[in-house]
């Protein structure tokens, strides 16, 4: 396995394809999406161990998305993908279910002493409601003590997420070893940073748009909602802008393998 050199460029090309691929097979890539995060959001609701599950599970919605990326980009455009993808997706996390855990393992022994270490700023308030799932009230959520811990967490998650960006594709596609597969997905992220940048930019472009977008429509439903037109204007523009977020977090998701695909392959 090497890493491949591109230019900054290229990062909106990923923006491209990806969403040309997502509209290929939208109702597969969205039906997937929500079965991963489903089974995220229930494992997140267990007492005690939910905050400690839910990380573990992450890097199998990571595989199993790009692996039905893969599929759907390499099928036949008039052809139903839907049913390939899901088996491919299955059978990539039952095969790789080893190293995925083992990724998991250590984005939530990661996560764990991040939340402990922001207890120096906080006395341990927000520990205690993510890891003891202790309730908290909210005035202490609004404090500034309480706030500043929860930004603490979200820099330390920062380098976590680039680590986790290619990790569970670099063990699946090239069999390398969980603890190098993070090394090596820092690497590329780094190495090809301006890429990285625009491909970044770009989704900001995409979900900067499309929130106008819905935001307007959202604002006329409530409009017309507060003039009695209609009772259930304002639930269906809330429902609307929720629905709408999701469905643009499974778009940037699928155009994640085209990041891997071009960044890395085999020597």
């Amino acid at each position: 396995m090497k890493l491949n050199l591109v230019p900054a460029r290229t990062g909106a090309e990923w923006v491209r394809i990806g969403l040309k691929t997502f509209w290929r097979q939208p109702l597969a890539f969205i039906s997937l999406f929500f079965l991963f995060m489903a089974s995220i959001s229930i494992a997140s609701q267990l007492p005690l161990v939910g905050s400690v599950l839910a990380p573990i599970l992450l890097p199998f919605m990571t595989l199993g998305l790009m692996v039905a990326t893969s599929v759907a980009y390499a099928n036949d455009p008039q052809k139903p993908a839907a049913p390939a993808m899901f088996i491919a997706a299955a059978e990539a996390v039952k095969s790789r279910w080893r190293p995925m855990i083992v990724l998991g393992l250590i984005s939530a022994a990661y996560f764990v002493i991040a939340v402990g270490v922001s207890a120096l700023m906080d006395g341990g308030q927000l520990a205690r409601a993510y890891l003891l799932d202790e309730t908290l009230s909210e005035e202490v959520m609004k404090s500034s003590d309480f706030q500043m811990a929860r930004l603490f967490v979200m820099a330390l998650n920062l380098p976590l997420s680039l680590a986790m960006w290619h990790a569970p594709a670099l063990v699946h596609w090239h069999q390398v070893e969980p603890v190098k597969a993070l090394f090596f997905s820092l690497v590329a992220l780094f190495r090809n940073f301006g890429a990285y940048a625009m491909f970044c930019l770009s989704w900001f472009g995409v979900f900067l748009a499309a929130g106008i977008g819905i935001g307007l429509l959202a604002t006329v439903l409530v409009g017309v909602g507060a003039m009695g037109m209609g009772g259930g204007a304002s639930a269906i523009g809330g429902a609307l802008m929720l629905g709408a977020a999701l469905v643009l977090a499974a778009m940037s998701l699928s155009s994640t393998w085209f990041t891997f695909r071009d960044s890395f392959q085999a020597d």
